[in-house]
């Protein structure tokens, strides 16, 4: 049967119910409390860090989300570490949460394609975190001007913009995840706790995996010095499956101006350059294009597979 109009009227409909579901959830309203108290306390903590250590600096609202104080860590450190429990708790029942409600034959039952009930629920997700991630930045460059007494520069926008995209395609990851544990297996609190399973192999033991499977494909001869430059580029490849070492690596080189390389340095990439200078925003974006590729290839990928598996299912009751 040929399906008339397009596949996805409806998607808009679909994700802002699906944002004010979340909007006004409890759950969502927990979260986000802990996000927000943890954020509050890394950002106030570097700026007593920064106020006591630098009189000057020509990118200062940067500092405020790398520099840490003691035991707080970072602010970009928490966004790496907290943001995919957000996602999670956001996808984890979005499919099957409707198939435990009876309602997904209901919903069905309306002028409207599979397709758009599933990319509403992506968007209706990636809106809610897109708001709390602006106001997590607003609230942070508010905190700034009001304890620092300068606006920030334009390359401090420009460099907060783009990692505010980098956040977002990265909990976009962590959110297409657990939409497609969601849409394979019917039971919410599996799905929840498969999702959490990944994300805490690929956040806290894969640093540790990464090494032990490049000493198995790439061992090292004591004959051959290259072989020890092969393990690293190993270890580095297989590290890099990981969404939160990407993350990490594009975080590092658009906060840090001055950054050359997100590996090790180079003769010739450091030839003629001078000790401190800061990359344009441009070269530091070119630097870590293929990681930022690779958030949003993930993305789709894991996308695709829940859209392929949710076109395939049975959804009457």
């Amino acid at each position: 049967m040929m399906r008339e109009g397009s596949p996805f009227k409806g998607t808009a409909t679909v994700a802002l119910k699906e944002a004010a579901d979340h909007m006004t959830s409890a759950r969502m309203h927990l979260i986000m409390l802990l996000v927000l108290l943890t954020a509050i306390g890394a950002v106030y903590g570097a700026i007593g860090r920064i106020s006591e250590t630098t009189a000057e600096d020509p990118f200062l609202f940067l500092k405020l989300l790398t520099v840490a104080r003691e035991p707080l860590p970072s602010f970009a450190a928490f966004l790496g570490f907290l943001l995919p429990l957000v996602a999670i708790a956001l996808g984890f029942d979005a499919v099957n949460g409707e198939y435990a409600r009876r309602t997904m034959s209901r919903l069905l039952a309306q002028p409207i394609y599979r397709d758009a009930v599933l990319f509403g629920k992506l968007l209706g997700g990636l809106l809610v975190i897109t708001i709390a991630l602006l106001t997590l930045w607003l609230l942070m460059t508010g905190l700034g001007i009001l304890l620092f007494g300068l606006p920030p520069s334009a390359a401090d926008i420009v460099r907060g913009i783009a990692y505010l995209a980098t956040t977002l395609a990265y909990a976009g990851v962590w959110l297409a995840l657990a939409i497609a544990f969601s849409t394979i297996i019917r039971s919410p609190a599996t799905s929840a706790l498969a999702a959490l399973s990944v994300w805490l192999v690929l956040t806290v033991f894969w640093n540790m995996i990464a090494p032990l499977i490049a000493s198995a494909v790439a061992p090292i001869d004591p004959l051959d010095p290259m072989t020890v430059v092969t393990q690293y580029q190993t270890q580095q490849a297989v590290a890099r499956l990981s969404p939160q070492t990407l993350y990490g690596e594009v975080t590092a080189m658009l906060l840090n101006p001055a950054a050359r390389s997100v590996g090790p340095l180079f003769f010739d990439q450091v030839d003629g350059a001078i000790a401190g200078a800061p990359l344009p925003t441009m070269q530091s974006l070119l630097v870590v294009w293929p990681q930022l590729s690779g958030l949003v290839a993930a993305m789709i990928l894991l996308f695709t597979l829940a859209y392929v598996v949710f076109q395939r299912q049975e959804v009457r009751a």
